[in-house]
């Protein structure tokens, strides 16, 4: 039977955020599809309403199931990504994607979320005061199965969101100063080995992040473009569909990576005020709705989305201004894609319903 307080618990502040960010995502794609000549703005639309769908379907739901499913959803996500590696299409030189004949479905994309439901699950079932390091090897284990998979494709912004993602949910679990100490100490001598480990590509982008200047033509190309972009916006922006470097192709990947270069540009610092405020506001949200919970799994589980939002946009934007490598992680809701306006939406669902369920005690 429906219950009238799942509306009157509803999160209109939440709800309002993403629609002014899908708002804004649409205004943003209309300029950028000017510029490639590819109506990226309507399909774009078109996720948003299945998005929505999905938002509400993931919110009606009682979320205290997903415990007992958590298993089956790792598995699942293991099985799209090991199926990527042998029947993925390839685009730009990575294979991240599955034709689904209508739609290409991005298995990384829907990693992010299924990382954050299992480790909720996981800690919920598992709750301690703190944790140690050797009580962590599963956890553990469970982000990196499907990041290395992700690594692989390859996808490496990707691969290190996942465990920034477990990084964030155990520092809300609690885990002794002693073993975040012993972690630090003993990744800094690992670092030339994982230098080693990185593709041509992955290293060149690293060092045009220290010094872009050192191949303005090449692999630092896209990031002087960028910068230009944002520096040409100044205060109140060039205009809509008047930046220069997105409408006269100056720079690359105008509707996915460097959405905020197009947004920046046009609509000047007091636009990028209004884009970043939409997001502080979704991300306040998250985070009260995480400290209103009355059990710790709708704790987890609504601090881990939110987590999944902020270090997508904190990276997104950091990349495109210059102060981290282009690693190639989408700007939630702004970005141009099916995959990661889906994996979103459905975490937003989540995030209204802890809310709508918080009187409720288990």
């Amino acid at each position: 039977m429906f219950d009238k307080r799942y509306i009157e618990n509803f999160d209109w502040w939440l709800f309002l955020a993403v629609m002014g960010l899908m708002i804004v995502g649409f205004i943003n794609l209309n300029s950028a599809s000017a510029a490639t000549g590819f109506p990226f703005q309507y399909k774009q639309l078109q996720w948003y309403v299945i998005g929505l769908v999905f938002m509400f379907g993931f919110m009606c739901f009682d979320y205290h199931v997903l415990p007992s499913v958590s298993l089956y959803i790792w598995g699942l996500t293991v099985f799209l990504l090991v199926l990527v590696l042998f029947m993925g299409k390839s685009v730009g030189g990575s294979q991240r994607w599955l034709s689904l004949g209508v739609m290409r479905l991005q298995p990384s994309e829907l990693a992010k979320l299924s990382t954050v439901i299992v480790l909720s699950s996981w800690f919920y079932k598992d709750e301690r005061e703190q944790y140690r390091l050797r009580d962590l090897w599963l956890p553990l284990l469970i982000t990196a199965v499907p990041a290395l998979l992700i690594y692989k494709q390859p996808d490496l912004g990707t691969a290190l969101l996942l465990v920034i993602l477990f990084a964030s949910i155990v520092y809300i679990a609690g885990i002794r100063w002693t073993s975040v100490v012993i972690v630090f100490a003993s990744a800094a001598p690992l670092l030339p080995l994982g230098w080693k480990l990185l593709k041509p590509y992955q290293r060149r982008r690293i060092e045009s992040f220290l010094n872009p200047e050192t191949d303005p033509f090449g692999s630092g190309y896209h990031v002087i473009q960028s910068k230009i972009a944002v520096g040409s916006g100044q205060l109140t922006g060039t205009g809509y569909m008047h930046g220069s470097q997105a409408q006269l192709k100056f720079l690359p990947e105008v509707h996915t990576d460097f959405a905020f270069s197009v947004w920046s540009e046009e609509w000047g610092f007091l636009g990028d005020m209004v884009l970043l405020s939409l997001f502080t506001i979704l991300l306040c949200r998250g985070i009260a709705i995480a400290q209103e919970s009355k059990e710790p799994f709708g704790t987890y589980l609504a601090f881990g989305v939110t987590a999944m939002i902020f270090w997508q946009m904190l990276v997104n934007i950091c990349m495109v201004i210059g102060l981290m490598p282009v690693v190639g992680v989408p700007l939630p809701l702004i970005s141009y894609g099916g995959s990661s306006v889906l994996t979103t939406m459905m975490g937003i669902g989540l995030m209204l319903n802890v809310r709508a369920r918080r009187f409720m005690f288990h």
